[in-house]
């Protein structure tokens, strides 16, 4: 098996101004580059896991950076299309302070990858994994890529091929009707269901406390494993028989943006060593980690993520 986790979606160009500016007027971005999949992807390579992203891009400069930027992670590229012509989806942060809170907006229409169709898709390279990871934040982008998550999903389980699936909803892209329509069926039996509270009560109306939400939310998907994001309160997770729930790390926050991608992939990174509940604690301090950088993909390994792990509190380590 070439790899421990596939996963297809988009690369984004993440353009940003600072708190105390405004788009509007701004005379200078900066540029980062995004992905849910591929942030999640970049964690786990550099925690040691062999990582493989499927996506398209344009063969342009905007191209080739978000490129540079998951191949510096140590995520192979090898499946990744690329187009003559087309462009790379872009979005834009405007960071604030209260009383103004963080705005995103997005510029994603007809991007490249929204112009895929299944039979684009490498899935002898997709399928030729241990784990395959999606996310419902690629799905309303383009009928196609709901379709080639539908058939991923579909092929993996044939192949034996654990699967999980974040719920991911962005309120800017789709209405909480449409998500509900459209997610549900691709929640189907997957190994481990990612999703946020906040998520459960918009969606699908789950609104209660954490054990009875995860109870209805496996009587409807019938995952085998469930974990949600409780926000500033730390994360929840359900092994098929009891919940566990870790509180959030203490962090002095610098960018919350790819908190969620950092907590999935330290839970993955636990999960993938025969433990959901430790993957709850490397979960909370990669989502820690993620929101004291100003970069999406976590820069962390293994060794340091132990470290920290074990550590009640580190001011300098010499």
């Amino acid at each position: 098996m070439r790899f421990d986790f596939t996963t297809f979606g988009e690369g984004v160009l993440r353009l940003s101004v600072p708190a105390g500016q405004r788009i509007e007027t701004a005379k200078s971005f900066d540029v980062d580059v995004s992905g849910t999949e591929a942030n999640v992807a970049s964690a786990l390579a550099r925690l040691g896991w062999r990582s493989g992203w499927v996506s398209a891009l344009p063969d342009t400069p905007p191209g080739q950076r978000v490129k540079n930027n998951f191949h510096a992670h140590g995520v192979d590229l090898s499946a990744v299309i690329w187009r003559e012509e087309g462009r790379v989806s872009t979005y834009y942060v405007e960071y604030a302070k209260p009383p103004r809170p963080i705005m995103i907006y997005y510029d994603r229409k007809d991007s490249c990858l929204t112009q895929l169709t299944p039979d684009d898709i490498d899935w002898n390279y997709l399928l030729d994994t241990r784990h395959l990871h999606l996310s419902g934040l690629t799905v309303p982008l383009s009928d196609g890529t709901q379709e080639i998550i539908s058939l991923a999903l579909a092929k993996a389980r044939e192949k034996g091929i654990t699967t999980s699936f974040d719920v991911n909803y962005r309120h800017l892209l789709w209405s909480a009707d449409e998500a509900r329509e459209r997610l549900t069926p691709l929640m189907q039996d997957v190994d481990v269901l990612f999703l946020a509270k906040r998520d459960a009560a918009h969606i699908f109306g789950f609104d209660s406390d954490v054990s009875d939400v995860i109870d209805r939310l496996s009587q409807m998907t019938g995952a085998r494993n469930i974990v949600m994001s409780l926000s500033s309160d730390g994360v929840a997770g359900w092994d098929g028989s009891s919940i566990q729930q870790v509180k959030a790390r203490d962090v002095d926050i610098i960018d919350r943006i790819g908190a969620g991608d950092a907590m999935i992939s330290g839970v993955l990174h636990g999960w993938f060593g025969g433990s959901l509940v430790k993957g709850l604690h490397y979960g909370a301090m990669m989502a820690a980690l993620a929101m004291s950088q100003n970069s999406e993909a976590v820069i962390t390994n293994k060794a340091e993520l132990e470290r920290l792990l074990a550590a009640d509190s580190i001011d300098i380590f010499r």
